[in-house]
């Protein structure tokens, strides 16, 4: 063989290129399992797993080596829990955050009367009212449609210039991130579905006027049509308007998962 043609294996820097593959691998990896709409049951993990092994190979030349060697010791295993901490912290943020809508759902279905409609949720696995899911995927097709996806791959690569694979750090303020932030989702999906909200309360105490005063005409039996049929007219005039809110909600909840891991 011609030597000027011929390619040279190094053997250590393939070996270099593994190991940072695999501690880029934890944090996203944990990451995905736990990220909105990617981490569901909706994905098939052998996916999941194909495109955290993706991301991680394409995202290790661009980032710092790990400050730790792979060794069958304490450091190593505590190096790891903290990659998986970390990134089980950005995903289980950005899915709290887009629970914000199912909360909202659930609000809107209880003023409707279709809080006892439910059913096998795919995304979570459980049992959840049909608005709540309904109001999950519209915010899991926003999350896709402003790069909330990439909003995600961000967040990570830019944890690595603060903490870098297997370097000591403090998962205090992570771990205190997470109920401030919760509170912070309550407060986004009870905005979200506040309009809709009053706007049933009328309707009911409408009918309970009218169950005291005319309980001939039967308004239970109008009632409930009447409720359904007011809040499909409302999320109809509610939809258009929701996009800048979820947009707006959702660099928030970037903004919360960056800030988590400082």
């Amino acid at each position: 063989m011609d030597p000027t043609s011929a390619i040279l294996v190094d053997a250590s820097k393939v070996f270099e290129i593994l190991e940072r593959t695999w501690w880029i691998a934890l944090r996203i990896g944990t990451m995905l399992m736990l990220a909105p709409m990617i981490g569901t049951n909706m994905l098939p993990k052998r996916i999941r797993l194909v495109l955290a092994l993706a991301l991680s190979f394409t995202l290790a030349p661009l980032l710092p080596p790990a400050t730790v060697t792979i060794g069958i010791d304490a450091q190593t295993y505590l190096a790891m829990a903290r990659e998986l901490a970390i990134g089980a912290t950005i995903g289980f943020l950005f899915r709290l955050g887009l629970e914000a809508a199912a909360v909202a759902g659930e609000m809107i279905s209880q003023g409707m009367g279709l809080s006892f409609a439910q059913m096998l949720d795919p995304l979570r696995g459980t049992q959840s009212p049909v608005m709540g899911q309904w109001f999950t995927l519209i915010a899991g097709l926003c999350f896709f449609a402003v790069d909330g996806h990439l909003a995600l791959v961000r967040v990570v690569f830019d944890s690595y210039t603060i903490a870098p694979g297997g370097s000591p750090l403090s998962l205090a303020h992570a771990l205190a991130a997470v109920p401030d932030f919760a509170k912070s989702m309550l407060a986004a999906g009870a905005s979200f579905a506040l309009p809709v909200v009053i706007a049933m309360l009328v309707v009911n105490i409408s009918f309970g006027v009218l169950a005291r005063t005319a309980p001939a005409l039967n308004p239970i039996a109008i009632g409930l049509p009447a409720a359904l049929l007011m809040g499909f007219v409302l999320l109809l005039a509610l939809l258009p308007r929701l996009a800048t809110p979820l947009s707006s909600w959702l660099a928030t909840t970037a903004a919360a998962a960056a800030s988590a891991v400082h």
